[in-house]
């Protein structure tokens, strides 16, 4: 019996050049990069001095643009959670960066943990939160039940092992606990629009490419449901600006902003955004 063929093929537009396959799993329906790194190769494709979330440089109009929005989004997220009423208001961010989300949740009353695993962006990220950043193998240290909320923003598609990760974080939330998980969509207009420049791709750092009924089977084994799902409307202007630089080798601010708002347009109909964050809670 022959393989099907790929749903795209893509190319590493960041570190590498390498071109990799994007494949259906069969079980879930979300896509898979093929090959995936081992893991001792993955951070090998993390060595960029332009990859945006492990630096707080501002050294060009791009990165500016990224930071101002970045700073909105903060407030959203910060509003997100306290939303959630939290007893006791503990909070793990998985893949915090430079840890801005940590420091803003901490000035606002809640007890905080992350885990990082570049240690530039750790040692930022501790000298923000009073070391409250580590390594990835305190995820596993962790006792379970610990966690009102665990965030996981724009970090789901970069883990390995993904159903060992979801297993994971369902013993570390309370059993009324809350998982929030923000993700591209590659169902959205913006990915359909570029195909295989579509920068959210960004593989071979996204292992995995969701869209919303692949979330909702992916938590379902593990007894865990999406009672809420938020969109991410500026992710379709940064994606898309990103997008044009690896389609025509520059950055097309016009175009791109262009795009962006036809996506965003498209999405109040067909839900499509181009980034969502998902809710989810036990069953």
């Amino acid at each position: 019996m022959k393989n099907s063929p790929p749903f795209l093929s893509v190319k590493d537009h960041s570190v590498s050049g390498e071109t990799f396959d994007l494949n259906r799993n069969s079980e879930h329906g979300f896509l898979e990069t093929t090959p995936q790194p081992s893991n001792e190769k993955l951070p090998d494709y993390y060595q960029s001095e332009d990859y945006i979330s492990h630096t707080d440089s501002k050294r060009n109009l791009f990165e500016k643009a990224y930071h101002y929005i970045r700073k909105i989004a903060l407030n959203q997220k910060l509003k997100l959670i306290n939303s959630l009423n939290s007893e006791d208001k503990n909070i793990l961010d998985v893949g915090c960066g430079t840890g801005d989300f940590l420091l803003v949740a901490q000035q606002n009353g809640w007890s905080v943990s992350g885990i990082e695993p570049n240690e530039q962006a750790r040692q930022i990220a501790n000298k923000k939160t009073n070391n409250s950043v580590y390594e990835i193998e305190k995820l596993l240290e962790f006792k379970e039940n610990s966690f009102d909320v665990i965030t996981l923003w724009h970090v789901l598609e970069h883990l390995p092992n993904l159903d060992d990760q979801v297993t994971v974080f369902k013993k570390l939330l309370k059993p009324s606990g809350v998982l929030i998980v923000a993700v591209p969509n590659y169902k959205s207009y913006d990915a359909k629009h570029y195909k295989e420049f579509w920068a959210a791709y960004d593989v071979p750092r996204h292992l995995w490419h969701f869209c919303e009924e692949s979330i909702a089977s992916l938590f379902s084994k593990v007894e865990m449901k999406v009672v809420k799902i938020n969109p991410m409307w500026f992710d379709a202007f940064y994606v898309s600006l990103l997008s044009e630089k690896y389609k025509s080798g520059k950055m097309n601010f016009i175009k791109g902003f262009l795009i962006g708002v036809v996506s965003n347009f498209t999405a109040i109909t067909s839900k499509e955004v181009s980034s969502l964050i998902y809710v989810i809670k036990n069953e």
